[in-house]
């Protein structure tokens, strides 16, 4: 399998999910957003059965490598004063959250790598931001 077709089929399963998932936001499954409508839902069998899984969270926000996924939220909203530093100290006074995006390759991102590394690890679910990973690891291997 090559990058291109990974790339697109990766593309493909990213706009189902979203439609899927809208589907079901409006009230297809009869959830309503509140704790106790969420809280009824059941928990996949295979998701309670594991014993291993992998957590992925990668995305703009890993450019600065500061915090954490919720990068923007402290610099921006809450104004943490640590953050605001460590933008100060690095960056340059205009620089916008954005500015990260073009910073963002991946180089060295290796996806089928990653998802033989995990299955040779013996993880039986990998739930991420990334999810074209899951995908990988249920389909292609």
């Amino acid at each position: 399998v090559t990058r291109d077709q990974i790339y697109w089929i990766t593309q493909l399963v990213m706009k189902l999910t979203l439609y899927l998932a809208a589907c079901f936001a409006v009230g297809l499954a009869g959830y309503t957003p509140n704790w106790s409508s969420l809280d009824s839902r059941p928990v996949p069998k295979w998701y309670e059965d594991a014993k291993f899984g992998i957590f992925i969270h990668w995305g703009v926000y890993s450019v600065p490598s500061y915090g954490s996924e919720h990068f923007w939220y402290r610099w921006k909203h809450l104004k943490d004063p640590e953050y605001i530093e460590f933008m100060k100290k690095n960056y340059a006074p205009d620089f916008e959250y954005q500015d990260f995006a073009p910073m963002f390759k991946a180089e060295l991102w290796d996806p089928v790598k990653w998802a033989k590394l995990f299955k040779k690890a013996g993880a039986k679910f990998v739930n991420e931001y990334c999810r074209w990973l899951g995908f990988l690891i249920k389909f292609l291997l």
